[in-house]
């Protein structure tokens, strides 16, 4: 019926029997909504897995919707809901493993405070006695069963042999009365715990009734769900460490950045060192030409200066030769004739 009813669902929708009045408040249900269980659209839930079992977690509360989970499935946001899904089953599975492995660890402490059966008791003298005649009246009826069966009387053989099976049956009855409990104990020794699903099993039990388990609902279901743990766990773990591996490349990255940087800083500090010392040295080299120019022009005034003096000198010197009267009466006699008296 319920398989029905999701198919006519499926290709009718859910608001298929509702009124028109009933349609106007109708919303349709979309994957988002809280009322849609996660886990079946992301994995299983785990209250299908047990049903009918000892198990059983009864009927889901949320809805399950295979329309749902297909919209779920195409929709652009699937990848990034996944996680978190995943997430909020895997938390709930932990809850039933962690209830499941607190039974099997009573089982286990059950199993393990089980005695060895204790050793067979002698039989009390009375009864042992009441066995040795037993026996010894079983012993004379076999002997009178052979001797009739070799005469060829048949029918009082048999009806002796029933005498010997009566016989037989007291020596069981008086031999195992007092080990009744004896074999309980021993029986319940072979059990065994099924660590998957917490089931107790008999030990060495047929291969039939161990197939019969391993395939049952209640130890596929358990097995599923720790499959699913352990998946999960190993996936977190894979992603926590390729998430450590990227941190260490990026701050490896990080470090090799700054070693450029730097580097580079050092470059350009020796860049800026050398500049400097190049233009201290053309400052010197600006200096020095400087100071020769001014020494080349000061020497040069100098030169003029001292022409100019040396000129003004030979000039003076002219003159005042020139106006010497030696020289001027040497120019005088020069010039006029020697009177003579």
């Amino acid at each position: 019926m319920d398989a029905q009813r999701a198919l006519l669902d499926e290709l009718m929708g859910s608001a298929r029997n509702l009124t028109e009045e009933e349609r106007k408040g109708y919303k349709e249900l979309t994957w988002e909504d809280r009322e849609v269980c996660r886990f079946y659209m992301v994995r299983f839930c785990p209250h299908d897995l047990f049903v009918n079992t000892r198990s059983d977690l009864g009927p889901c509360p949320r809805i399950h919707d295979q329309k749902l989970k297909e919209s779920f499935e195409k929709s652009p946001r699937h990848d990034a809901y996944v996680p978190k899904f995943e997430a909020e089953l895997a938390q709930f599975c932990e809850k039933l493993v962690m209830d499941l492995d607190r039974k099997v660890r009573r089982g286990r402490e059950r199993l393990a405070q089980e005695v060895e059966p204790a050793p067979v008791a002698p039989l009390p003298a009375e009864k042992s006695e009441q066995l040795s005649v037993l026996e010894e009246k079983i012993k004379n009826l076999l002997e009178q069963v052979e001797a009739l069966g070799e005469a060829g009387k048949v029918d009082e053989a048999e009806a002796l042999m029933r005498k010997v099976e009566l016989l037989n049956a007291e020596k069981t009855v008086l031999t195992q009365q007092p080990q009744n409990n004896v074999l309980m104990l021993a029986q319940e020794k072979k059990m065994a715990l099924c660590e998957i699903c917490g089931s107790f099993l008999v030990a060495n039990d047929v291969v039939e009734r161990t197939q019969s388990h391993v395939s049952g609902k209640q130890h596929v279901g358990y097995g599923m769900v720790r499959d699913f743990i352990a998946e999960f766990k190993e996936a977190k773990e894979k992603a926590r460490e390729e998430e450590r591996l990227a941190r260490e490349k990026e701050a490896e990255e990080r470090r090799k950045q700054k070693e450029k940087e730097t580097e580079r800083s050092h470059s350009q500090d020796r860049d800026r060192y050398h500049d400097r010392d190049r233009d201290r040295e053309r400052d010197r080299h600006r200096e020095r030409d400087r100071r020769s120019r001014e020494w080349n022009g000061r020497s040069s005034r100098d030169d003029r200066s001292r022409n100019g003096r040396d000129r003004s000198k030979d000039r003076y010197r002219n003159r005042s030769r020139s106006r010497s009267p030696l020289r001027r009466s040497h120019k005088r006699s020069s010039r006029s004739p020697v009177r003579q008296y």
